[in-house]
């Protein structure tokens, strides 16, 4: 009956919303700041060769590093290539496994903002088991746009539906806003950024294809 899907609705909303405040300690997050930088000194890169290979400034490298600023998805994403790694190595420990299933109460909250400086949304991983993928799924908690935030590009393609609230989409010079049940798919290479439209924060689902190696 459709009141009842509606209240099914609601209740995975409330129980999302409740997820991502539970979930906020510095001391259960996972630091992707950490990780690359073990990678990174493990495999004997310095900041200044890390910054020509990705063409981010020493500066930002570390303050990621360093937690003081939260990485981006596509920042992550363009790290990952450069370092010769998978994307969930720098969120998450590895895992071997060729199927991942994760139960409500098993997401982990894997990155949230840090600073004021523009990385302002948290994002939960569905998917972080398996090893040697190509896709990365995440239900993303979005802030308002700030005004220093600055547009990405980086391989693979991207597919977001609106679980909750008003998505903000720049796709270069175009501006979109997307309402709770509305979808786009575009190829990340085009240069974007994705942020809640409202006062408060917006809830997605988003798969992103990370390309092949």
């Amino acid at each position: 009956m459709p009141g009842e899907e509606s209240k099914r609705y609601q209740h995975f909303l409330k129980e999302l919303t409740e997820h991502f405040e539970d979930y906020t300690s510095p001391d259960i997050v996972e630091s992707a700041g950490e990780r690359i930088k073990r990678i990174r000194e493990t495999k004997g890169i310095s900041l200044e060769e890390l910054s020509t290979k990705t063409g981010f400034p020493v500066e930002l490298l570390s303050q990621i590093e360093d937690q003081t600023v939260s990485p981006q998805i596509g920042t992550i994403i363009k790290l990952s290539k450069s370092l010769k790694t998978v994307f969930g190595t720098l969120t998450a420990e590895e895992g071997e496994r060729t199927c991942s299933i994760v139960r409500h109460d098993e997401r982990k909250v894997i990155s949230r903002s840090t600073s004021q400086e523009g990385h302002n949304y948290t994002y939960i991983s569905l998917a972080s088991d398996v090893k040697d993928r190509h896709m990365e799924s995440f239900i993303v908690k979005l802030e308002p746009e700030t005004p220093d935030q600055k547009l990405s590009t980086h391989d693979g393609e991207e597919f977001l539906f609106v679980l909750d609230g008003e998505m903000k989409v720049r796709l270069g010079e175009k501006v979109d806003i997307l309402t709770t049940g509305d979808t786009i798919y575009y190829l990340s290479k085009i240069p974007h950024l994705v942020t809640s439209n409202r006062n408060e924060p917006t809830f997605i689902l988003a798969v992103i294809y990370t390309g092949s190696d």
